[in-house]
């Protein structure tokens, strides 16, 4: 009963609580609609109180023209102080009175831009025309005394310092104008850091790369590179000692420069490429470039470093480039290499018709100044071009191997030549033999020094190609030399066999004065192919011997007759073979044991055996043919029809094949064809 009760006097209290509550906010909505009604009664004099504002804010913006029109009216005269400060080169001043009036015309722009007066902003700029003017003098003095900068910095650097300052205020400005981003006046940015840069820049390139055309060829380029050299590390030491402390830090004045420097360089180098440059001239600028760029003579001198750093920036010419002016060098030096080696062979085939022997070196050997000259204007050129590039040595080595080839090509030409001026008079030229023997020493000492000009020493092999033409260039000195020596033999030669020669004349014995003569002359080259002659010789001399055996048949009538034949063949084989021992060629080196084979064919007394005794024959002279077996036969005058039947038949069943090495002996010894006996029909061949 208590809790209920308790309960009841809350609720009561809540309800006395509401309607209190209800009838103070009646009371304050009928308050509120008195105070709505009187402001509405008072709307009209809130009209008047606007108007009584806006004349206010015109009062206001009045008496801040007023407070500006003197020095609005003084606008031209202030003009004309500053032209007058700029004239007396008073920078500072004149363009602090220029940002004044910058700043007065500036603010009555953006006040006239803010109310939209667009018209007005028209006027305004005509009444400050004279700025633009008075901007554009003091930005062509700010440039002159840049485009001076170098100079400046040593003998007044404060009309430049003065510059900078100029500049970086107007730097600021900007930087707070684009900021703002509200209002941009006139004639901003004027990016006068920028343009501080260009003109810099400009001076540099304008300064020291526009040499005359003339530059560009010999001489001339080596002084313009020299003075490029000296002026650049001279320009970069006052930009490094000086011009550095002119500026601010953030400048990188002098990593610009050098930028520059080496910018200007690359282009400059590249227009001097574009003329038709002359071996020297190339050389020049790759050595230049590549060598002299780098050194301590230039920007790698200890008075830029370390400050100076140009590994960092492009080469200044590019691989590229480099690889197509080394080319265009290696053709103008092959163009002079050759020019040259025409002139030395055109002395040398000269030389050739004397009237004097070829001079000869310390050791009695005949020679010519051709190799020493021809090595020393290879090997010169091969050096030269290693100071400047490993890739360019190698281009002019494979360059003087090619030209080298190529002049054994002429030279053997004009041996040939030679040889055939010698063909129509043998008197002609007086010393034939003497100038092949200089002529094949001359090709040993160039075949025994090329190697010598490969610059990888590692490797010293003559090229296949050339190695072919210098022995191309010894056989055909050879060839001449043994067709003199021939030519000498032969009237000897046409006598064998003959029966005067049979009956013991001294004919071998002639042969044996013309071969010791022509010895006597070999022994002028040097060993190599001093025993290279001798060995032709010789084989010459036994094919001669067998080939008149062989072409002219002496038949035997009878054993003594062949027994007479043996005796002479074997004196006189013997003779040549003590003859050639004598001169210094071994006996396994002849072919002379051929006429002694030979000579047992014949000697042999029984002919039933010849077929296992040519059998050994042909397997040691694998180019004896039939015909010259049937010949043979033939000389020894006893064979019959059978025999010789047997003999050819086995030598059919015994096909031989040259072993390699084999020096052929039989091969180039044609027999005459033998008649064949005339037949009638049905009847026996005579």
């Amino acid at each position: 009963q208590s809790t209920v009760q308790s309960y009841l006097e809350g609720v009561s209290a809540g309800l006395q609580q509401l309607r209190s509550a209800a009838q103070e906010v009646q009371s304050v909505c009928q308050d509120l609609g008195a105070a709505r009604w009187a402001l509405l009664d008072s709307a009209e004099h809130f009209q008047g109180l606007q108007q009584m504002r806006e004349l206010m804010e015109e009062h206001v913006q009045l008496a801040s023209v007023v407070q500006v029109l003197p020095q609005i009216f003084s606008v031209h005269e202030v003009f004309s102080h500053i032209l007058q400060l700029l004239h007396g080169q008073h920078l500072l001043e004149a363009h602090v009175e220029l940002m004044m009036v910058e700043q007065l015309r500036d603010d009555i722009l953006s006040q006239l831009h803010l109310r939209g007066l667009s018209g007005a902003q028209a006027t305004v700029l005509s009444y400050f025309s004279g700025l633009q003017e008075l901007n554009e003098s003091l930005a062509k003095q700010l440039w002159d005394i840049v485009g001076s900068s170098l100079r400046l910095v040593r003998e007044d650097p404060v009309l430049f310092v003065t510059a900078v300052r100029i500049i970086e205020r107007e730097e600021k400005i900007d930087d707070a104008l684009l900021l703002e981003a509200t209002f941009l006046p006139p004639g901003r940015p004027k990016g006068w850091r920028q343009k501080f840069y260009q003109v810099l820049q400009d001076t540099i390139r304008g300064a020291r790369f526009r040499a005359p055309r003339m530059d560009a060829e010999g001489p001339g380029l080596a002084k313009h590179l020299a003075a490029l050299q000296e002026d650049i590390v001279s320009e970069l030491r006052v930009v490094k000692d000086l011009m550095v402390q002119c500026v601010p830090a953030h400048y990188n004045i002098l990593s610009v420069c050098t930028a520059t420097y080496h910018q200007a360089l690359t282009s400059h180098l590249q227009e001097i490429l574009r003329e038709d440059l002359d071996k020297q001239g190339l050389f020049l600028l790759l050595e230049w470039a590549l060598r002299v760029y780098h050194s301590p003579e230039m920007m790698g001198h200890p008075d830029l470093l370390p400050e100076v750093d140009v590994s960092a920036l492009d080469p200044l010419m590019s691989s590229e480039l480099v690889d197509q002016t080394e080319r265009r060098y290696v053709m103008k030096v092959k163009a002079s290499v050759f020019e040259w080696m025409q002139r030395t062979l055109e002395v040398e085939f000269k030389e050739w018709f004397r009237e004097e022997e070829p001079e000869t070196d310390h050791q009695g050997f005949f020679q010519s100044a051709l190799p020493a000259i021809v090595m020393q204007m290879l090997n010169e050129n091969i050096q030269v071009a290693s100071l400047i590039t490993d890739s360019l040595q190698q281009k002019i080595y494979n360059m003087a191997l090619e030209e080298l080839e190529a002049f054994l090509g002429r030279l053997r030409e004009a041996l040939v030549q030679c040889g055939k001026e010698h063909q129509q008079d043998r008197a002609v030229p007086k010393y034939y033999i003497s100038h092949l023997l200089a002529v094949l020493n001359n090709n040993l000492a160039l075949s025994n020094s090329v190697s010598s000009l490969n610059p990888d020493t590692a490797c010293r092999e003559v090229p296949g190609s050339l190695q072919a033409a210098l022995d191309r260039m010894q056989k055909k000195a050879t060839q001449l030399l043994l067709e003199e020596l021939l030519l000498d033999l032969q009237p000897l030669c046409l006598q064998l066999p003959s029966r005067k020669w049979l009956s013991g004349s001294q004919l071998v014995g002639s042969m044996c004065e013309v071969i010791d003569k022509y010895a006597k002359d070999f022994s002028r080259v040097r060993k190599p192919v001093f025993t290279l002659l001798l060995a032709e010789s010789e084989l010459l001399v036994a094919n001669q011997y067998l080939r008149a055996l062989l072409q002219r048949k002496m038949v035997c009538k009878s054993r003594e007759e062949r027994g007479q034949l043996c005796h002479r063949l074997l004196q006189d084989a013997t003779q040549l073979r003590e003859l050639f021992c004598g001169l210094g060629l071994d006996r396994s080196q002849q072919s002379l044991e051929a006429v002694f084979a030979l000579r047992e064919l014949i000697c042999l007394k029984d002919p039933a055996l010849l077929s296992l005794e040519v059998l050994g024959f042909i397997t040691k002279y694998p180019d004896v043919s039939d015909e010259h077996v049937s010949t043979l036969l033939d000389i020894r005058g006893d064979v019959s029809k059978e025999v010789r039947h047997v003999v050819l038949e086995m030598m059919a069943q015994h096909p031989q094949v040259l072993p390699e090495g084999y020096r052929p002996i039989f091969s180039t010894i044609l027999v005459p064809v033998p008649e064949l006996p005339f037949c009638l029909r049905k009847g026996k061949c005579a």
